[in-house]
């Protein structure tokens, strides 16, 4: 479980303010802009749109206090979630505003992106193998029909915010400085609109299931991600929608292991084969290879079969095959076999014990 208000470095009791300010000092900080090729900065930044996305919202926050985690939560876990990335563009615009040409005049309209999504998507170890297509159906905010998005039932254009002059902010004396805040009217949008559309209620967005049709490349693994641009929720009054992007997780196989691009495997050889040698079919990914066996093979031994592994993602070059053997001791025997076994060891085929026996004189008295 993550500790939010850890990661934004706040009390607990942080107010809204105080976490939209600590969330714009670290937001600032970890912007891949400013950390370009920097792994463990991008993944900060992520945290931080995480935790500010849920810690902003009075609902979610209400149930992170409570449980400790966002578990329950509808819209959160498998399937479509906010990413974060939405939240942080327009309060990255917001502060971006206040520090340069903030003060006094009228500042220019913000283009909301939509925000991006999120879906977790199980694939078997097979279809990660040799890539497949997958039918998914995701929740998803979309572009009002009724309005085409303008969100004014008349078509007509916002007009500007009577309270902050559209400023999107309004301003107040405190002491000696010149407090700005998001304006309650027009929430920082500097306009309003008059006659709001009655299916979306003046937002220009409304909840659609989005279905799609999705494609997995071979050679994959648990947390690839594969993007798709546009896909996500629709932007503000014609601004550009946001991305969508598809987390994949390969679930185990009861036969194969996987390593990077290699498969283990693990089979049974009789003891007659492990002593005489002998030739095995064994199952690989593509159906059914000859594995061959030698003379005085022992329990636990690896063979390669080449080019039987995982692709390269985007590539024609395959890993291998790592075949494990054990010799596999049958639970009952036929009198006849049991008369062979015990003329094999009268005859001094059963000398495990001592050579153990003389290994151990070795050691102990050199």
């Amino acid at each position: 479980m993550k500790d939010y208000y850890n990661i934004l470095e706040v009390e607990r009791s942080a107010t809204p303010d105080e976490l939209k300010k600590a969330y714009r000092k670290m937001a600032l900080k970890y912007h891949p802009d400013r950390n370009s090729g920097d792994k463990e900065a991008e993944e900060k930044f992520k945290e931080i749109n995480e935790a500010y996305s849920c810690l902003s919202d009075a609902k979610k926050r209400a149930h992170y206090d409570r449980f400790g985690t966002m578990d329950g939560m509808g819209g959160m876990g498998g399937g479509a979630a906010d990413f974060g990335f939405g939240a942080f563009t327009d309060i990255f615009d917001d502060f971006l505003g206040d520090i340069f040409g903030g003060g006094g005049g009228q500042r220019r309209q913000r283009v909301r992106r939509g925000a991006d999504l999120r879906y977790d998507l199980e694939i078997t170890l097979m279809d990660a193998a040799f890539g497949t297509e997958k039918n998914i159906s995701i929740p998803r905010m979309d572009s009002c029909e009724r309005c085409h998005g303008s969100g004014s039932a008349s078509g007509r254009a916002p007009q500007p915010c009577n309270q902050c002059n559209g400023s999107g902010q309004v301003r107040f004396q405190q002491g000696f400085f010149t407090v700005s805040r998001t304006c309650g009217k027009c929430g920082g949008a500097g306009a309003v609109i008059s006659d709001p559309c009655s299916e979306c209620n003046g937002s220009g967005k409304v909840k659609k299931m989005r279905n799609l049709s999705i494609k997995v490349p071979g050679g994959v693994d648990t947390n690839t991600r594969l993007k798709m641009t546009s896909e996500g929720e629709a932007g503000e009054r014609g601004a550009p929608p946001g991305d969508l992007y598809i987390f994949l997780i390969v679930a185990e196989h009861p036969f194969f292991k996987r390593h990077e691009r290699d498969i283990y495997c693990e089979v049974p050889i009789s003891y007659p084969t492990a002593v005489l040698g002998g030739e095995l079919d064994v199952p690989t990914l593509k159906g059914v290879s000859k594995l061959k066996i030698p003379q005085s093979t022992q329990s636990g031994q690896q063979f390669k079969l080449r080019g039987e592994g995982i692709q390269r993602v985007g590539g024609s070059t395959r890993g291998d095959q790592i075949v494990r053997v054990y010799i596999d001791v049958p639970k009952k025997i036929t009198p006849r076999q049991r008369e062979i076994l015990e003329e094999y060891a009268a005859i001094g085929g059963d000398d495990v014990q001592k050579t153990l026996k003389e290994k151990l004189k070795e050691m102990f008295t050199g």
